[in-house]
């Protein structure tokens, strides 16, 4: 199965090191490979006006050369037109930034399948990435993971029905007895646990996972 993978990276010698790694990947895809150097360039890439290839994953970096005459100053921007231009197509954003408020902000504009900080990840990681945004999941490094999940706890977006079902698995409880304890239906149970998961950068797992993620965040 061959998937053509656009990269935009300013670094002739990260497009290599990227294609390199990526040509190891676990799914046994045969990769076309394409490339551009700044946000012009990418914009002739992805948009509509110009391109006739359908990308199946388009990776970004995130500090890129300009396009002012389209409004377009970073790959955050490049990820937007990407969801417009070719919706069925995944992004991953790649960048040196570390700080939480930029990272989340990033995520927050451009909904992306994943974002790697740089100082994060290694082959393996950027593997594991691909392995696992191509089969339809989202993947963040360590630092973005991070950098999302405490801007969600910082504007509240754990309530106290969410705290008491992360405390009742804590203590073996499963959905049933669950919602008698809090008086809820198992819908609701079933709900919340998804949007835990979710605020916690869980695509897919079970409670062992939930408890992982909310004792390293010291929630438990």
């Amino acid at each position: 199965m061959t998937k053509k993978i656009l990269i935009v990276e300013d670094h002739p010698s990260m497009i290599t090191a990227y294609q390199t790694i990526l040509s190891h990947n676990r799914l046994g895809h045969d990769l076309e490979f394409y490339s551009a150097n700044n946000c012009e360039s990418a914009y002739e890439c992805i948009s509509n006006e110009i391109n006739t290839i359908s990308f199946d994953l388009v990776m970004l970096d995130y500090s890129l050369p300009p396009f002012p005459d389209k409004n377009i100053f970073n790959g955050g921007d490049l990820a937007v037109l990407v969801h417009k231009y070719i919706p069925l197509a995944k992004t991953l954003i790649i960048t040196s930034h570390f700080e939480s408020v930029i990272l989340y902000n990033i995520y927050q504009k451009t909904k992306v399948n994943g974002i790697l900080v740089k100082t994060d990840f290694d082959d393996e990681e950027l593997l594991l990435a691909y392995d696992k945004i191509m089969a339809g999941e989202n993947y963040f490094s360590k630092t973005a993971k991070k950098a999302k999940t405490d801007r969600l706890l910082a504007e509240g977006h754990f309530d106290t029905i969410d705290r008491q079902i992360i405390t009742l698995i804590s203590n073996g409880c499963q959905i049933k007895t669950i919602a008698t304890t809090i008086k809820v239906s198992e819908d609701t149970v079933k709900k919340r646990k998804s949007k835990i998961k979710d605020i916690l950068g869980i695509d897919k797992g079970n409670d062992e996972d939930i408890l992982r993620e909310c004792r390293i965040l010291r929630m438990i």
